[in-house]
């Protein structure tokens, strides 16, 4: 390869290379910077319609004040608010209401996943037939085939011996019963 045709290829590599540099940086300075505004906090709320539905908030009714939800307990401890004046969510439902409908929702949920599970291993259980009704099914069968051999056996020795003595007659056609007499 001839020298101008290496300068040429090595030109052609960096001006692809910058290219690529610039659109890079093109694409990120297209990009606006987003920053969020602080949180508002719970003090500000003046009302429980506007601190109830904040998930961090808590309304409560004894001195109409909006507070910090406190996360280190499950349940807000009575030196923040009593259950019954404290709102979380909606303003219509107090703590008490909540706990009790969240109970009576996850009871009835694991009643009702029991009781499915319960049906579905009952129905189950009569579906299958076990192993002591296969047996008897299985040996019924053998005992009414080892029966139905014997009947056979039994008739065609019958017949045998009808013949032997000129009992049996031919029933080829229907009046040979009565050429006989």
């Amino acid at each position: 390869m001839s020298p101008f045709k290496k300068e040429r290829l090595r030109t052609l590599t960096n001006s692809v290379f910058l290219g690529a540099v610039v659109l890079c940086v093109s694409f990120v300075s297209q990009g606006e910077c987003q920053t969020t505004p602080p949180p508002t906090p719970c003090a500000a709320y003046k009302s429980c319609g506007k601190c109830a539905p904040n998930a961090k908030c808590l309304w409560c009714f004894t001195n109409n004040n909006c507070t910090e939800y406190p996360v280190s307990w499950l349940l807000p401890p009575p030196s923040v608010c009593q259950l019954s004046q404290a709102r979380w969510g909606v303003c219509w439902l107090n703590f008490e209401g909540l706990l009790i409908a969240m109970a009576v929702l996850g009871g009835t949920i694991l009643i009702s996943i029991t009781a499915c599970c319960c049906c579905c291993c009952c129905k189950k259980r009569r579906s299958r037939p076990d192993r002591d009704e296969e047996r008897f099914v299985r040996k019924r069968e053998e005992i009414k085939q080892r029966a139905d051999e014997r009947n056979v056996e039994r008739k065609t020795r019958h017949d045998q011996i009808r013949k032997k003595y000129g009992l049996m007659s031919d029933s080829d056609h229907p009046y040979s019963k009565f050429e006989n007499e």
